[in-house]
């Protein structure tokens, strides 16, 4: 890690101070410091980018591929200081900041190839006698600037799921990185500055929650793509005018292991599902619906692999479970333990904390109006429950505020049908956990889980809008 990183405004570095410090996870001492933008600064951002506007437009849709390429051969040749630079400054263990320096890639990658398939359609519309002699077409145009709020625990990928897009549809934008997980941005904005955008089109500015709110106020932005807590997610909604705006916030995903799952094959799954990245993922395993016939199995095998896991220094290849992001963040969810055991749970391993690290934890007979099963847990925490039909569990999985991904384990092609049909999710993952995520498919959620989809494609519908071509042959 550099001592220092500059922000990024109007595609140029500057250092206006160093007044962000951002911490080691794991030590929680000073790893790096940052700059931060002014309000003033991001008023000057949004001009520029508004005035970028024109150009991005014009910008081709080869050169914008170009640009995308630079970022994927770049990113491939810096692979491990951003992985090292990420286990730093978010806690991640080692192999998962490998993997998604790799998401990142991929991410690129994907918006490469669509940035040259903003196609349109040609339509008929003489679809009754006084239509007769017209003929219709339709392209996908930028929307203009757009701002764009990343969170703290896929500091790279999903600050990539809101940049690429933009990127591919012709669109400058401002980016706001979460203040403890900035770097993995800048260094995204490092390598941007390489390329030939247009004057103005990225600005990636640090700055303080009180001092962003032209992110979400501010009328030359015509969309807002917000990453992060539902509280906050549907604050900035409230106050974002007439802007178009795309939430992915968060979950309580719950994991289906009917009577007929593949144990051998579920159960490492789930441990991964629940527990990678310390269970700092939105759609990370939170609640497993076990099937009586296999449930007390199950329960023995998860606990002992669980045991299993080694926790500590997160810049070591063995370490599977890191820090949480903080001291705070650990004690909050070790309380929402403690509460589910004082009203009856059973804690089956773990909830053990020392400063940041909270150990794996397992718990079952949690009641159905605790804290824990309620809300998004966000750490590394699971609760096991019993049921013996497979409606019920259904219901159980709805019976949520939230509705991002759900994972079933089955074989029954008609049970799997009556998932996707009935499941108030965003999507329904088979044979797996849900905390799958590819970066090219459509990704968010229902309910209090968001608003919109992400993935490369989607993302890009959200960042264009149709302009309608009508064209009249008079009669003869």
């Amino acid at each position: 890690m550099k001592d220092n990183y500059p922000l990024y405004l109007a595609n140029e570095p500057q250092s206006p101070n160093h007044d962000l410090v951002v911490t080691d996870k794991y030590t929680d001492e000073a790893a790096t410091h940052v700059a931060m933008a002014s309000p003033e600064m991001i008023d000057e951002a949004i001009a520029a980018a508004e005035k970028a506007a024109p150009a991005m437009a014009a910008f081709m849709p080869y050169q914008r591929q170009a640009v995308l390429n630079h970022c994927v051969e770049q990113f491939t040749l810096r692979h491990e200081e951003m992985a090292q630079a990420l286990t730093v400054e978010a806690g991640k263990p080692i192999k998962d900041s490998r993997g998604e320096v790799t998401r990142l890639i991929d991410t690129f990658r994907i918006a490469a190839e669509e940035s040259v398939r903003l196609n349109g359609e040609v339509q008929e519309l003489q679809i009754s006698e006084r239509a007769a002699g017209y003929r219709g077409m339709w392209k996908r145009v930028p929307i203009g600037p757009v701002s764009l709020i990343s969170p703290f625990n896929f500091p790279l990928n999903l600050a990539a799921h809101k940049i690429a897009p933009a990127i591919a549809a012709g669109c400058p934008f401002v980016l706001k990185p979460a203040s403890r997980t900035p770097i993995g941005a800048l260094i995204i904005g490092e390598i941007l500055a390489e390329t030939d955008l247009p004057k103005g089109a990225f600005s990636i500015l640090p700055c303080s929650r009180d001092g962003a709110e032209l992110f979400t106020t501010d009328e030359r932005l015509k969309l807002l793509s917000f990453t992060g807590s539902p509280d906050v997610g549907w604050d900035l909604k409230s106050r974002a005018g007439k802007k178009k705006v795309v939430l992915e916030l968060g979950g309580n995903a719950a994991a289906i292991l009917d009577h007929d799952t593949d144990l051998d094959d579920a159960i490492p799954r789930l441990i991964i599902g629940a527990f990678y990245q310390s269970g700092q993922s939105c759609i990370g395993v939170q609640r497993i619906l076990i099937h009586e016939s296999i449930y007390e199995e199950t329960r023995s095998r998860l606990v002992a692999e669980t045991q299993k896991l080694i926790a500590g220094n997160p810049a070591n290849e063995d370490t599977f479970i890191g820090p949480m992001i903080s001291q705070r963040e650990a004690e909050r969810l070790e309380g929402w333990i403690q509460g589910a055991i004082e009203s009856g749970a059973t804690l089956l391993t773990g909830g053990e904390r020392e400063g940041a690290m909270l150990s794996a934890t397992l718990l079952e007979e949690v009641a159905a109006d605790a804290t824990l099963a309620r809300e998004e847990a966000f750490g590394p925490v699971a609760i096991l429950e019993k049921f013996s039909d497979f409606d019920d569990a259904l219901s159980l999985v709805n019976d949520s505020r939230f509705g991002l991904q759900a994972g079933i384990f089955t074989r029954d092609i008609y049970k799997i049908q009556k998932a996707w049909d009935e499941l108030d999710v965003g999507g329904v993952v088979i044979g797996d956990v849900p905390s799958i995520r590819i970066d090219n498919m459509p990704y968010g959620g229902v309910k209090d889980s968001g608003l919109g989809r992400e993935g490369v494609r989607f993302a890009i519908e959200d960042m264009t809008e149709i302009r309608n071509l009508v064209i009249r042959t008079p009669r003869p």
